[in-house]
């Protein structure tokens, strides 16, 4: 599995990478959404991990644009300051809403599921 991995904190994203890898997971990061559509412009990405709050284009935002690339892409968000409208974004479509610290094993079970039970609050 390749996965893309979106964080405006580069030390957190990279060692996630890292973290992913050395489980069998092709996990590349950028730490921003244009680096990210960037490389999703030139890999096909099955999943893209994606932080909500970041500068100039949010998590929420970059879905979109990421999902036009391409159709296929799986979804999960990442947040350490969400809100209940973030969250209900990122839950609308029955994509994964996880609270930093992110746990590896509450990312994997997110990464395993082809798509997150709906949940009516946070």
């Amino acid at each position: 599995m390749r996965i893309l991995l979106v964080d405006d904190e580069q030390d957190l994203v990279s060692a996630l990478a890292e973290r992913l890898s050395f489980r069998g997971i092709e996990a590349h990061w950028a730490t921003s959404a244009k680096q990210a559509l960037e490389m999703a412009a030139k890999t096909d990405y099955e999943m893209a991990v994606l932080d909500v709050k970041m500068p100039r284009m949010s998590g929420i935002e970059l879905r979109k644009r990421l999902s036009e690339m391409n159709p296929d892409m799986r979804f999960v968000f990442v947040t350490g300051h969400g809100s209940e409208e973030d969250y209900r974004a990122g839950m609308h479509h029955g994509e994964c809403y996880l609270i930093k610290p992110v746990r590896l094993e509450d990312l994997l079970e997110a990464i395993s599921k082809p798509k997150c039970p709906r949940q009516d609050g946070m």
